[in-house]
């Protein structure tokens, strides 16, 4: 019998809650399925992801084979790394150890993702900013403008009224 780690879709309409399931190659996708291994919420924000790590590994141990996705979320959450390693033939305390440093590195590049989205969305408001004064200088010339023409024509029809009434 053929297993795979996949996906089977819970929740509600546009509110998709995912079972992390081992189930045979033949069922279909919310049907039948031999054991619940996680969930995955892609909804939240980050996307929610808990796992059972010894099933998945037993699993995969087993010779499951993961579906893209699964294989992503196995890959965040650094189980297919705890996998090689063992593969390797490293000692628990050598696994851990290469576990925490990944784990490490793994945070420092999220921090540095915030950070960049962070200077990001400062930077385009500030260029909103910057775009919104310089409508507003523009509306204030137009206006100007716009008085000094009607101060120049009212001049103009009061010169062209004494003219006329100089002719009569």
């Amino acid at each position: 019998m053929a297993v795979k780690l996949r996906l089977r879709r819970m929740g509600k309409k546009r509110q998709p809650v995912y079972k992390v399931v081992a189930a045979d190659v033949r069922s279909p996708r919310d049907g039948k399925y031999i054991e619940a291994i996680g969930l995955y919420n892609p909804k939240t924000d980050p996307a929610t992801i808990d796992l059972q790590e010894d099933r998945a590994l037993y699993w995969l141990g087993c010779g499951a084979q993961p579906t893209d996705t699964v294989k992503n979320l196995l890959n965040k959450k650094g189980i297919l790394l705890k996998r090689d390693l063992i593969k390797q033939g490293l000692s628990e305390d050598a696994v851990s150890a290469k576990l925490e440093e990944w784990k490490k590195n793994q945070e420092a590049s999220l921090e540095e993702k915030k950070a960049k989205a962070e200077k990001k969305k400062k930077e385009k408001a500030e260029a909103e900013k910057k775009k919104l004064e310089e409508e507003q200088k523009q509306k204030e010339l137009e206006e100007k403008e716009a008085e000094a023409e009607v101060k120049d024509t009212a001049s103009e029809e009061v010169s062209a009224d004494s003219a006329e009434t100089e002719t009569e």
